[in-house]
């Protein structure tokens, strides 16, 4: 099968990023006009009330900044998802969104966390750790984009900065790794070039029969000489003498 089996531009792929931006803006929007702040639908780790926030807490942000910030990689990175990982996509954001919740709840400070960066750290953990782990070279060159742009995220998994859920940022880290791992995803197979095949004789490919054990270009008149040549090899035994000593 093509390439094109696996990776396939499909609705899913411009939806899922519209609908994720169009509703944490909706969210940010209504608080604003009715005057409101659901900041306590947020995650509050380890209460029974807290644990609403891990469906709630990723469409509510504390501020603009904020949620500027979670916009871009949001819709970059679940486009990704669904463009190159579109079997698996839906298992990701839900396993991973309740994973990294649950995360949150249990090992979160005393206090509302609220956001999509767990989920964008969930998706940027996801494509990374999953680009490597096929070795597809697609995958792989997505992965090195991932770490180009957002490779500066990783400071915020450790607690560098008073305001910020380290703990959603680490529990979308560590259920994008572990995802990557345990779910298996259609990928075009690895392709291999002739002389990586385990019958592949150099002396018979075309291009390498120019250059001698040394490494050494061969013209084509050289070539025509040595496959001209007539090698003649003597095999002879040596054996014993028999002659008498006098």
């Amino acid at each position: 099968m093509s390439e094109n089996h696996y990776f396939k531009f499909t609705n899913a792929v411009v939806i899922a990023p519209i609908f994720a931006v169009l509703a944490i803006w909706t969210v940010f929007y209504l608080e604003i006009k009715f005057q409101t702040n659901w900041n306590e639908f947020g995650i509050y780790p380890k209460t029974a009330l807290g644990l609403r926030g891990i469906l709630l807490s990723p469409f509510i942000h504390g501020s603009v900044e904020h949620l500027y910030n979670n916009t871009i990689p949001l819709a970059v990175l679940s486009a990704s998802l669904f463009y190159f990982y579109r079997k698996i996509a839906w298992k990701v954001l839900i396993f991973g969104a309740i994973g990294a919740g649950l995360f949150t709840w249990g090992i979160g400070r005393s206090s509302y966390h609220i956001g999509a960066s767990g989920i964008i750290y969930l998706l940027a953990s996801f494509i990374f750790f999953k680009g490597i782990f096929t070795k597809h070279y697609r995958l792989v060159a997505l992965s090195l984009m991932v770490v180009f742009i957002y490779g500066s995220m990783l400071w915020y998994i450790f607690p560098i900065e008073e305001g910020i859920s380290w703990e959603g940022h680490l529990g979308g880290f560590v259920l994008g790794l572990v995802l990557a791992y345990s779910l298996k995803a259609p990928t075009p197979p690895v392709k291999k070039y002739r002389w990586e095949e385990e019958n592949f004789d150099a002396q018979e490919d075309p291009f390498l029969k120019h250059f001698d054990e040394e490494g050494n270009f061969i013209g084509e008149e050289e070539l025509l000489k040595r496959e001209n040549e007539v090698t003649i090899q003597y095999h002879y035994k040596e054996g014993r003498d028999d002659t008498p000593n006098v």
